[in-house]
């Protein structure tokens, strides 16, 4: 059962964790006694790299992600945004299974808060089209995603998680 106390821990572990710096591994809510409190799932880890870079995790999916492009969204983009950033990733699967794409979970931040993806047709940034199909062993998809971003640059973060049974998150930091 998840307490108020729980959600506030994994909000400052959340916090804590910025670009370069390791995330915390070690228990950290107490019971009543002093004693480490049992958790009900442990939290993904983060492994913190550069835009351009890549990782591949333990299940054989490797995700790169380019440096942002910075564009000006036409009229018919939604959200409206004066400015956003591009991002073209790369899923190879070299595991034993096929990879549903579907399963692939991205969030961004700039500046410390949420970004919103764009969608603009008009400019090629539709999102993750193919998303129902599986990538099969040894085969790769690349795709484009935007994110609207302040006028003036601004630090960026990009969370990749290929499924929900990750125990590693891909954190892709820079300005944009």
């Amino acid at each position: 059962m998840r307490t108020p106390r729980h959600v506030l821990i994994a909000a400052a572990l959340v916090g804590l964790t910025a670009c370069g710096a390791p995330a915390q591994t070690e228990p950290m809510a107490r019971n009543e006694a002093g004693s480490p409190a049992l958790q009900a799932a442990a939290a993904p880890t983060q492994q913190t790299l550069g835009f351009g870079g890549q990782y591949r995790f333990d299940d054989g999916v490797t995700i790169s992600v380019s440096t942002p492009k910075s564009f000006r969204p036409s009229e018919s983009a939604y959200p409206h945004s004066d400015r956003a950033a591009a991002f073209e990733i790369a899923v190879r699967n070299d595991g034993d299974q096929p990879y549903r794409l579907s399963a692939l979970s991205v969030s961004a931040t700039v500046a410390g808060g949420g970004a919103k993806q764009v969608v603009d047709p008009t400019q090629g940034y539709s999102g993750i089209v193919d998303a129902g199909k599986d990538v099969p062993t040894g085969r790769d998809v690349r795709f484009t995603l935007a994110f609207a971003v302040p006028e003036q640059p601004a630090e960026m973060r990009l969370s990749l998680r290929p499924n929900t049974t990750s125990t590693v998150v891909a954190v892709y930091c820079g300005p944009a």
